[in-house]
């Protein structure tokens, strides 16, 4: 495999990526944060240049220090044939199986690849998947590298309508200060590693929220290193008052007129919010959401 870390190559990466999606977003979402500060010290490899078949994003050998941080140990992978990802997985070193990680992707046929390189590490692996909701102005993305992270205040504030409406909330950027909030709230959180990572999302990049009556948040949304919005959540005395909906429309038109990419996955037996979401302007891609958590024998949970 060969590093991709000159800002030119970096450039043409990224539009030829934009060809392929929805099935390259994950890969397409790390690049454009790479090439934005790459705030999560993220690299890319390719197995030949300037054709590839396979890209796979993974942090700089200086993040992966803990083996048991599945949130920073993440890989994310696009093939434009995966049925040959299997040969690169198990004959370079480009993975570190020692560790537990995560694989993420678009693309499920990655999934025996996957599977039988970790089979010849002696590593467990557990899939999961989900549903994957884009916009149709993400279908259409332009593969520009002009977008930057602008000011929150650039996007103005909340039109005069909705302030007359809602007196009480305000709709605002989401504070650091604020991550023990979200972590305590997010399913797949609840402890030290998601809190430092929740931490470095919101530090780096767009988290926005409602802000209720009492000042603090009441329904909330972030984005991660591949450019996933996730993290939702909206308070229980809050919910089916439209305030996740209104966060969520806010938010869209941030990064649409910011020009960085976003999809959303959701689980399939959550119909709830795949309803809110497709309510928000989101429908269903032709692709689903995959991850695959691996772990060495000597880390697998009980």
């Amino acid at each position: 495999m060969i590093l991709l870390n000159n800002s030119h190559k970096l450039l043409a990466l990224y539009k030829s990526l934009a060809r392929s999606i929805p099935e390259s977003l994950k890969v397409y979402g790390s690049v454009y944060h790479i090439n934005h500060g790459n705030p999560f010290n993220m690299e890319v490899l390719v197995d030949s240049w300037p054709e590839y078949q396979m890209v796979i994003i993974r942090p700089q050998k200086q993040e992966m220090t803990d083996d048991m941080d599945s949130y920073t140990n993440v890989y994310r992978i696009f093939s434009k044939d995966p049925q040959k990802s299997q040969e690169v997985l198990k004959n370079c070193e480009i993975i570190n199986w020692k560790q537990r990680l995560q694989i993420q992707g678009l693309q499920e046929s990655l999934g025996e690849g996957i599977r039988a390189a970790a089979f010849s590490k002696s590593v467990k692996v557990e899939h999961s998947t989900a549903v994957l909701l884009v916009t149709e102005d993400i279908l259409k993305l332009n593969a520009s590298n002009k977008s930057k992270f602008g000011s929150w205040a650039e996007t103005g504030h909340p039109d005069d309508d909705f302030e007359r409406e809602t007196p009480n909330f305000k709709y605002g950027q989401l504070d650091i200060s604020y991550s023990g909030l979200v972590n305590d709230n997010w399913k797949l959180g609840k402890n030290e590693r998601s809190l430092r990572y929740i931490e470095r999302c919101i530090g780096a990049l767009p988290a926005a929220c409602m802000l209720g009556p009492e000042g603090a948040p009441v329904a909330w949304i972030t984005m991660d290193p591949s450019c996933e919005v996730g993290m939702a959540y909206s308070v229980e005395k809050y919910r089916k008052t439209g305030k996740m909906a209104q966060v969520m429309v806010r938010y869209k038109k941030y990064l649409l007129q910011k020009n960085i990419p976003f999809y959303i996955s959701v689980l399939e037996e959550n119909e709830r919010s795949r309803s809110s979401v497709k309510a928000a302007g989101f429908f269903e891609a032709s692709c689903e959401w995959h991850q695959w958590t691996c772990y060495p024998q000597n880390l697998v949970p009980f």
